[in-house]
């Protein structure tokens, strides 16, 4: 999954190859995000790189929001740490909070999706969509924790 996301992000977007090849770390997770109303719940899986030290910690994830939005979607996420405080942070404690804004209905290679995310603190992240129909607007927060059975 690490691998695939990788790829596809780097055929999307060149330049980000350097991006995380330079930077304290990485992260890729693979989730699903469900919006019903007001509401929005998700949940998933993923690793985190250190590229000093080539150490991976495995994590899971779960979200959940308010605001406006209807639909579901597959969607991977890839962060890149530009600093090592700021991923050790993310390891540690794991919370982050942002806003959401996304429109998406894909099937694999048909369709488009189009997202944009604000997150802070060193950290840039990337959404790719894999496959859903999903419209909308949330603010939400994320808790990321390791996963004890990987690791």
């Amino acid at each position: 999954m690490e691998q695939t996301t990788l790829t596809k992000l780097f055929k999307q977007k060149p330049d980000v190859r350097q991006q995380v090849k330079h930077a304290a770390g990485y992260a890729v997770f693979d989730s699903a995000n469900v919006n019903v109303i007001l509401a929005s719940f998700g949940g998933g899986y993923g690793v985190v790189v250190n590229n000093q030290t080539n150490n991976k910690t495995y994590m899971n994830m779960a979200e959940a929001g308010l605001g406006l939005g209807i639909g579901a979607k597959d969607f991977n996420i890839v962060m890149v740490f530009h600093t090592q405080a700021a991923l050790a942070k993310f390891i540690g404690q794991g919370w982050t909070f942002g806003g959401n804004v996304d429109a998406a209905a894909k099937h694999k290679q048909q369709g488009n999706a189009v997202s944009a995310e604000a997150i802070i603190d060193d950290v840039t992240v990337y959404s790719l969509t894999d496959t859903g129909l999903a419209l909308q607007a949330v603010l939400k927060g994320t808790k990321f924790w390791i996963d004890d059975e990987m690791n």
